[in-house]
């Protein structure tokens, strides 16, 4: 929700209460900004709290003092009040999310990543992904195996010397978002959307899977509290920041607000 009493201005230099978020030479995308934004609502709000001294530094291109940053850290430790994981609801996550947990699965896959690198055109990036692929899930089924010279020729990652393949894969030799997508799925062959990561797009296909053992509940107990956890926490700090957004002036960037408390 929007707060009409904080209008922001595309032509405005991005700011929160003032303080400017970035230069005009700096190229950062909306996440970026956003990012930013964040943060400083976090520092004003440690000020005002005491936990941060008035005089603190502002960021020099987006990196705050560590004095600002260990005083975000205690604001967030005081001000969100997270229940801890009941038995019951670590039992109906685990039953959702037992393939999560396998031990000694593996996935024979290959890729190509559209890389997303500073001033980068990410809409027309995610055009090319799509359209590559759509023609690789388009392939006949018996014709030519055209995977291989696609990413040859189109990919940014070093596999595509080697027609991207990737080899034998566990979820402890990929980035976390990528393993999420391609883990704990019965799927063989491209994958029928884009998997995003760290960095970038990327076309999947999976050429075999080796399914693992799932433990039982008691053996990863331990790890569903902390993931149940890790999920209370995002939540919480999103509404926070939605309320602190909603307290304050934006100019020149656009975020969730409230205005009224969100918490419980």
């Amino acid at each position: 929700m929007k707060n009409p009493t904080m209008p922001t201005s595309s032509n405005a230099a991005p700011s929160v209460n003032g303080i400017v978020l970035a230069q005009p030479q700096e190229a950062l995308t909306v996440e970026d900004l956003r990012q930013r934004a964040c943060s400083e609502l976090l520092r004003q709000a440690a000020m005002r709290s005491g936990l941060l001294a008035l005089d603190d530094p502002q960021p020099v291109d987006g990196v705050m003092s560590e004095a600002a940053s260990a005083a975000i850290e205690a604001l967030l430790e005081r001000e969100l009040q997270l229940p801890e994981p009941s038995d019951e609801a670590c039992r109906r996550y685990h039953k959702a999310h037992e393939a999560r947990y396998a031990v000694g699965e593996r996935v024979s896959a290959r890729h190509v990543l559209f890389a997303v690198t500073p001033g980068v055109d990410v809409v027309a990036l995610r055009q090319r992904a799509e359209a590559c692929l759509l023609d690789l899930r388009c392939q006949t089924l018996g014709a030519e195996d055209r995977f291989p010279q696609v990413a040859a020729v189109t990919s940014n990652c070093p596999s595509g010397a080697q027609g991207g393949d990737l080899g034998w894969l566990t979820p402890d030799d990929c980035a976390p978002e990528f393993a999420r997508e391609i883990f704990g799925l019965p799927e063989i062959g491209v994958l029928p959307r884009l998997v995003h990561s760290r960095f970038g797009l990327h076309v999947v296909e999976v050429l075999a899977r080796q399914p693992g053992v799932a433990p039982g509940f008691e053996a990863v107990r331990s790890a569903l509290a902390q993931t149940l956890r890790q999920q209370a926490f995002a939540t919480a700090l999103r509404q926070y920041l939605q309320l602190l957004a909603g307290q304050a002036q934006l100019e020149g960037i656009d975020l969730d607000q409230a205005a009224t408390p969100l918490l419980q």
